[in-house]
C-alpha cells in the first residue's frame, strides 16, 4: 500500500486547532514555546533569542509546506488563539510506512493536557489520511513528563535505547513508544 502523502492540513480538536504555520505567529511562538530554554532543551533545540530568530525558524517552515511530505503544525488555543507550541511528523519513512513524532508545548501550557490531546489528532491523521502504519516517539530518560504524553495518547512502550545520544555533553537513554494502525 502507497501513503497518501497530503501535507499538513488543518485539524480541529475540541480545544485546539493544528494547522500550518503562518508567519503571524511569531509573537505568540516567541513568547509561549520557542524563547524559552527549558522547552527547547526539552525539546532538543537551541532557544530562539530574538524575535528575528523565531521569525526565520517560522519562515523557513512556512517554505517547507509546498512539499506534501512536511507534516508540522502550529497548535492553536481556541479560546485566545494563541499559539502554545507545534508537533509534527519530524521523519516519514514511506516506504516501511511510518512516521516519527516531536512535540513541544510553552511552560504556561503544561499540565493541561495540550500535548497528547494534539499528539491524539495527529495520530488518527495518520492513520486514517496518509496511511501510516506505524507513528512512533522516544523521549529522553530525563523528560519523564515527554513519556506520559506518549502514554495519554495511546502508544506503548516498547523498549529502552542505552545511552542512545548525547544531551548537553552527557550520554542519555531513549525510551520508545509506538502505536500501530491495528492497535488504533
Amino acid at each position: 500500500m502507497l501513503l497518501s502523502h497530503i501535507g499538513t492540513k488543518t485539524i480541529e480538536t475540541h480545544r485546539l486547532i493544528l494547522r500550518r504555520f503562518e508567519l503571524e505567529d511569531t509573537k505568540s511562538a516567541f513568547q509561549n514555546w520557542i524563547s524559552d530554554p527549558i522547552v527547547q532543551n526539552n525539546y532538543g533545540e537551541e532557544a530562539c533569542y530574538t524575535i528575528s530568530e523565531a521569525r526565520q525558524k517560522l519562515e523557513q517552515w512556512v517554505s517547507f509546506y509546498d512539499n506534501n511530505q512536511f507534516y508540522r503544525w502550529a497548535i492553536i488555543l481556541k479560546e485566545g488563539n494563541e499559539n502554545i507550541g507545534q508537533i509534527a511528523f519530524y521523519l516519514v519513512d514511506s516506504k516501511n510506512q511510518r512516521a516519527d513524532v516531536e512535540y513541544c508545548i510553552g511552560q504556561s501550557y503544561w499540565g493541561n493536557r495540550y500535548a497528547p490531546e494534539a499528539l491524539k489528532a495527529i495520530i488518527e491523521y495518520a492513520f486514517r489520511h496518509v496511511g501510516i502504519n506505524r507513528v512512533q516517539a522516544f523521549h529522553r530518560s530525563k523528560n519523564v513528563s515527554s513519556g506520559k504524553v506518549l502514554q495519554k495518547s495511546g502508544m506503548k512502550y516498547e523498549g529502552t535505547l542505552k545511552q542512545y545520544l548525547i544531551h548537553k555533553d552527557e550520554f542519555d537513554d531513549c525510551i520508545m513508544y509506538a502505536i500501530i494502525r491495528e492497535e488504533w
